[in-house]
């Protein structure tokens, strides 16, 4: 399999207090392959650990003009239709968007392992993002020869790195966080002993290479959901 994608959503959801598991299990069961069916790629769907209303999960597309044909696809079709009222019933916020690209070639999600059957007991596993804002773009080339570098050198090397995809969005039903500058990358947990630890070296490593952060990165632990495949 190919590694995934040239265009990505990165999407943070508020939710009703108490409302997370059945987003979850309604997504899972009922929102994952039919978003497929029609162009999409579903990296991954999380619980935020440290937000109990926080419900996180990522879409890839191969460019804009197709995220376009499949959002329209999918939001228009019966299985949106089908769904919406009871998805819609748990969320207060989800315009907390960010549309991505990898920075480099090279720093891609891989080939993702297939998605788990309905009922199966994945194993468990904590990633961890870290959101670094910026007052301007990145340096692509600062980017190549030092950051992706020392990521992949990591304990815990980072499985994406992606900045900002500074295209128009193609499907303004839906909003995106336009005009902001960000790098940011994911990286599995090592384990709840080195957790704090990798968490506090990735603040450190933002704060050495990226010169123009506007704010401290924003660390996301994320769970992934029975159906997640990046785990």
């Amino acid at each position: 399999m190919a590694p995934c994608c040239p265009v990505v959503e990165l999407r943070q959801y508020t939710l009703r207090p108490g409302q997370r598991e059945i987003l979850v299990e309604l997504f899972d069961r009922e929102l994952v392959e039919p978003q497929e069916a029609v162009g999409m790629e579903l990296l991954g769907q999380f619980r935020d650990l440290d937000r109990p209303d926080r419900f996180v999960w990522l879409r890839g597309f191969p460019d804009m003009e197709s995220r376009r044909r499949s959002l329209e696809a999918f939001y228009g079709g019966p299985v949106w239709r089908a769904n919406a009222a009871a998805a819609n019933a748990t969320m207060v916020d989800v315009d907390d968007v960010l549309l991505l690209r990898p920075a480099a070639p090279s720093s891609r999600f891989g080939a993702l392992p297939p998605r788990p059957a309905r009922g199966d007991h994945a194993p468990a596993v904590t990633l961890l993002a870290t959101i670094c804002p910026l007052d301007r773009p990145a340096d692509a080339g600062e980017l190549e020869r030092i950051l992706i570098p020392r990521l992949a050198a990591a304990a815990t090397p980072a499985l994406a790195l992606l900045v900002e995809e500074p295209s128009e969005n193609t499907y303004p039903a839906l909003p995106v966080r336009a005009g902001e500058h960000v790098v940011v990358w994911f990286q599995r947990s090592p384990g709840a002993a080195g957790e704090r630890a990798s968490i506090d070296a990735a603040a450190d490593l933002a704060r050495d290479v990226l010169a123009h952060m506007v704010g401290p990165p924003v660390q996301l632990r994320l769970d992934p959901t029975p159906r997640s495949r990046l785990r």
